[in-house]
C-alpha cells in the first residue's frame, strides 16, 4: 500500500470539485509531457511569435488541445486570451454555417493592441488572432473546404490550429496549409511521473501496483489515467473510514475485465493461456463453461469487453491451429453481431464460448 502525502489541503472547495484533468492541465508547452520534438518546434516560434496556422493530430489524451492552450496563454496572457482566443469544438458546431457565421466574424475582426498585463507579466502579444479547432476531424466536407478560403483570406490577423485524432479525416487541401504535428501516446515513463505527481498533490492512498494497473488500462491515454484515478479517489475515500484505492476497483471503473477472470475463462474453454489447447481443461465442458459465463455476468462485466479481451489473449497464443483460431475469431464475430442486434449478453456470451470450446477440442 502507498500513501501520498496531500499537498492541497489549504485550497478551496472548488478546488477539490474541479476535475482533475482541468486542474491538471498543463500552464506552459514546458510542461508537456513526452511530446519533445512538438515542444521544441512551438518553443522556437513562440520566440519568434510568428506562429503558421498548425494540424495537431494523434490518439486521444496524448496532450493535443492542452499543448495549444498552454501556447494561447503564453503568448496572450490572461487579459487578452478570451478576445485574442477562439475555441471552438468542431464534433458539437460542425456544419457550413459555423464556418461561415462564427469563425468568419470572428477571423475578420482586427486585434487590439493592450499595454502590460494586469497580472504584471510580459506577454509576446503577436498582431494576430488564434482559432482553435476541436475535433477538427468531425467536421463536414463543405465546411472543411469553406475553412480553405478564411484561412486564406485572413491569415494576416488570424492564425488556425485544427486539433483532431484522425488526420486522413481532414481535406487535402486544408492540410497542406498547415504545419504538421503528431502527438505519440505517451511513454510509461512521463505517464507514471504525472501520475504520481498528481496522487502526490490529492493526498491519494493506493494500494502496490495500482498506479501501474492505472497507465496499462489507460493504454497512453493520460487523460483516461486521471479520470480513473480521481473517479477511485473520491469512491474510496467517501468510505468510512476511508480505504485504500484497490486493483479491483481500478477494473471496475473501467470496465476492463481482470486478468484472471478471462484466463479462468480460456481454461472452461479448453485454453491454457500459456501453452495451448490443454486436454486436461477440455474435459469440463459445458459445465466448466456455464459456471464461468453465470460468474461473469453476476459479476455484472461487459459481454462486448470479455469478448474482445478474450479475442486479444486467445488468437496470439502461437500453438494454437490458424483453423481453430479462425473458427473462434468467427464465433467471437457473429457473437458480436449478435450482441449489438440487441441478444441476451449471458446466452449469446455462452454460446460463442461453446463454440469455441468446439473449435480446440477437434
Amino acid at each position: 500500500m502507498t500513501t501520498f502525502a496531500s499537498k492541497s489541503a489549504g485550497s478551496g472547495s472548488d478546488s477539490r470539485l474541479q476535475p482533475w484533468v482541468e486542474k491538471y492541465r498543463p500552464k506552459t508547452i514546458d510542461d508537456v509531457s513526452s511530446q519533445e520534438h512538438t515542444v521544441a518546434v512551438l518553443r522556437k516560434a513562440l520566440a519568434s511569435t510568428n506562429l503558421p496556422h498548425m494540424l495537431f493530430y494523434g490518439p486521444p489524451g496524448t496532450g493535443k488541445t492542452s499543448t495549444i492552450l498552454a501556447l494561447s496563454r503564453q503568448l496572450f496572457g490572461p487579459d487578452l486570451f478570451r478576445s485574442r482566443v477562439l475555441e471552438l469544438n468542431a464534433s458539437d458546431e460542425r456544419g457550413i454555417s459555423v464556418v461561415r457565421e462564427k469563425i468568419k466574424t470572428f477571423a475578420r475582426e482586427t486585434p487590439r493592441h493592450v499595454g502590460v498585463s494586469s497580472d504584471g507579466k510580459t506577454y509576446p502579444c503577436p498582431p494576430y488572432k488564434l482559432i482553435i479547432l476541436d475535433e477538427a476531424d468531425s467536421m463536414t466536407q463543405d465546411a472543411q473546404s469553406a475553412l480553405r478560403r478564411i484561412m486564406e483570406t485572413y491569415s494576416r490577423i488570424t492564425r488556425f490550429c485544427l486539433v483532431c485524432n484522425y488526420v486522413t479525416r481532414i481535406i487535402e487541401p486544408l492540410a497542406s496549409r498547415c504545419s504538421k504535428f503528431r502527438f505519440r501516446p505517451l511513454d510509461s515513463t512521463s505517464s507514471q511521473s504525472r501520475i504520481e505527481m498528481i496522487a502526490n498533490a490529492e493526498g491519494v492512498n493506493v494500494d502496490s501496483g495500482v498506479l501501474e494497473l492505472i497507465l496499462q488500462l489507460a493504454d497512453g491515454d493520460l487523460r483516461k489515467a486521471i479520470t480513473y484515478l480521481q473517479t477511485a479517489q473520491r469512491l474510496h475515500s467517501a468510505t468510512t473510514p476511508p480505504t485504500p484505492v484497490s486493483n479491483m476497483s481500478i477494473h471496475e471503473i473501467s470496465g476492463v475485465v481482470p486478468t484472471d477472470t478471462i484466463d479462468d475463462l480460456l481454461r472452461s474453454m479448453g485454453v491454457d493461456p500459456e501453452s495451448g489447447i490443454d486436454q486436461d481443461f477440455l474435459k469440463g465442458g459445458f459445465e466448466a463453461v456455464k459456471n464461468n459465463i453465470k460468474g461473469i455476468s453476476r459479476d455484472g462485466w461487459s459481454a462486448g469487453q470479455v469478448l474482445e479481451q478474450v479475442h486479444d489473449r486467445l488468437i496470439p497464443i502461437a500453438t494454437i491451429g490458424t483453423i481453430a483460431k479462425a473458427q473462434a475469431a468467427l464465433a467471437i464475430a457473429e457473437c458480436d453481431k449478435a450482441l449489438c442486434e440487441g441478444g441476451d449478453e449471458e446466452i449469446q456470451l455462452f454460446e460463442c464460448c461453446l463454440r469455441i470450446h468446439a473449435a480446440m477440442a477437434r
